[in-house]
């Protein structure tokens, strides 16, 4: 199969539900991608366990994932969405990298040494070749454009070697390049608690976070208790400097609302943060209501959730499965029938 320069593949894993960083930074951008690209989405669940899950917990994230996807505006009927334990073809061609990639390659990845930390040898098999499984996630459909942040551009860089070496150690032009794909400016959200930290589904306090499906009583309060300084907001982005969690909600009602960071200083700029919190939260609470009551929607019919994604599984199968095949051929593997 000729790869498609159009095609686009993302996973996200299924570690609870989204928050609004995640929201911000990436899932908002993916959805006007289905009216220019191709799109497979997918639950990384296999992913997932590179790290112990309860099992029980696992299923209900996954679910909860999925729902929050849709509900941000990911259309089944527009892109294909499904989760990554139902392709197989995913874990075949990660065995056939996992033979391609090099230990020294894999010795160079900084985001193994970071979730390891000090206690590698306790670590996973699975986390250390966590990469070769990204490469076969976006390789066995041929995509050649990816939706990365700074913390993914290293893996892409080393997908793209086993594609260049499979192609170059079995003298084939079959895997193409692939290329991050760069979507205008990502909003960057901190957390509510410390203006210098990412929002993160990790941090110990729910406070430091909105999450997708807060109510209006939850995104108020959280808002109301968000870290701030003494200094009234200042009436230029300049004033923002050394200030990062001004600059934070400030750019938070900037992503929101779809206005620059000056247009909201000069509304607001000069006034308090007890009135600009209250305008921030109402902001958060008219954006991420619908979401809210459509993922809850979605989780209350399991079964029409699971449906649409064993359709988006079938789907990504069909693309997926040929090009694993015609892989193995080249590696020398018989053919099953």
């Amino acid at each position: 199969m000729a790869p498609t320069n159009n095609r686009v593949f993302s996973g996200i894993q299924p570690s609870g539900v989204p928050t609004l960083g995640n929201y911000l930074g990436a899932i908002r951008n993916w959805v006007p991608m289905q009216d220019t690209h191709e799109c497979i989405f997918c639950v990384v669940d296999l992913h997932a366990i590179t790290v112990w899950q309860d099992p029980q917990e696992l299923a209900r994230q996954t679910r909860e994932m999925a729902a929050a996807l849709i509900a941000c505006g990911l259309d089944p009927k527009r892109c294909i969405l499904f989760l990554q334990s139902h392709v197989h073809a995913h874990t075949r061609l990660a065995w056939i990298f996992n033979c391609v990639a090099r230990i020294g390659w894999l010795n160079r990845m900084t985001q193994f040494k970071d979730k390891a930390g000090k206690d590698r040898e306790a670590a996973s098999a699975g986390l250390y070749v966590y990469p070769n499984l990204m490469a076969a996630d976006i390789l066995t459909y041929h995509a050649t454009k990816v939706p990365v942040g700074d913390d993914q551009k290293q893996h892409l860089e080393l997908a793209n070697d086993i594609a260049q070496k499979f192609n170059h150690d079995y003298g084939v032009d079959f895997f193409p390049t692939i290329e991050p794909l760069i979507q205008g400016v990502a909003a960057r959200v901190m957390s509510l608690r410390d203006g210098t930290k990412k929002m993160s589904k990790s941090d110990p306090s729910d406070q430091s976070r909105i999450n997708i499906n807060d109510d209006h009583d939850a995104i108020a309060l959280k808002i109301r208790r968000a870290k701030t300084d003494p200094e009234p907001l200042p009436e230029s982005e300049a004033g923002l400097e050394g200030r990062p969690e001004a600059r934070n909600l400030v750019g938070i009602l900037a992503a929101i609302t779809g206005e620059t960071h000056a247009g909201v200083l000069r509304h607001h700029g000069g006034k308090g943060f007890g009135a600009f919190k209250e305008v921030l939260a109402e902001a958060l609470v008219a954006h991420l209501d619908p979401i809210r009551t459509e993922m809850n929607r979605l989780l209350q019919d399991p079964g029409a959730l699971d449906a649409a994604l064993r359709l988006g599984a079938d789907r990504a199968d069909a693309i997926a499965t040929p090009i694993c095949e015609e892989a193995e051929r080249l590696v020398g593997f018989l053919p099953r029938r």
